[in-house]
């Protein structure tokens, strides 16, 4: 964990199934005033499944619409990129990123980050994480998993990555799906070294 929070983030989001989760997670670091910058990132396949799960069209004020802003009310912190473009910031070992977050990472994207294969943005920045010794959680989503999956797990974490599978918690007796996404999230934050407050701890 770092010294101090980390304020640089790096946000992806891909093609497997949890986009409250995502919605939940960027809700929690744009009131978090630690966090000063947040890089996001969705695939085509994300945008998908958003538009499935969270009512979403298109990819005009994205993360306004995860957020669940009106359309005019842009995120000053969040910055949207593209997957499609190698040389953004987040591309370059050089640019001061803190942490990477995958939420929810496919097993297409898991199998990309593990075996190296960098050709989009989001495998990219995962790859600069881990050549720079910098914190990546992959929130991995599948079941049942074959050995291919548990293969790709393993090398991702051999190579340094948290494979943090994107299951919720029951003990806090949760009273509907926001709750559960949202500690869920907080879970994941505190790993990365930003605890929530309001986080619900297990006291025994």
């Amino acid at each position: 964990m770092p010294s101090q929070p980390p304020q640089n983030l790096t946000i992806a989001t891909t093609g497997a199934s949890g986009s409250l989760f995502l919605r939940q997670f960027l809700l929690t670091v744009e009131r978090d005033q630690r966090v000063k910058t947040v890089n996001f990132i969705a695939s085509d396949s994300a945008l998908r499944v958003m538009a499935e799960e969270l009512g979403l069209r298109g990819r005009s004020n994205l993360v306004a619409q995860i957020l669940g802003h009106a359309s005019s009310k842009a995120s000053r912190k969040i910055q949207q990129q593209s997957n499609a473009d190698i040389g953004a910031n987040i591309a370059s070992g050089s640019y001061p990123a803190d942490a990477m977050v995958i939420l929810p990472c496919s097993m297409g994207t898991l199998a990309r980050i593990a075996n190296g294969i960098a050709s989009q943005l989001i495998e990219r920045a995962a790859d600069v994480c881990l050549k720079e010794k910098r914190p990546l959680v992959l929130c991995v989503r599948e079941t049942p998993l074959n050995k291919i999956h548990i293969r790709n797990m393993y090398r991702a974490a051999d190579a340094g990555a948290t494979v943090f599978p994107l299951i919720p918690a029951f003990y806090n007796r949760p009273s509907d799906v926001e709750v559960m996404a949202r500690e869920f999230a907080y879970r994941v934050l505190a790993h990365i070294g930003i605890p929530q407050s309001n986080a619900y701890r297990w006291k025994g």
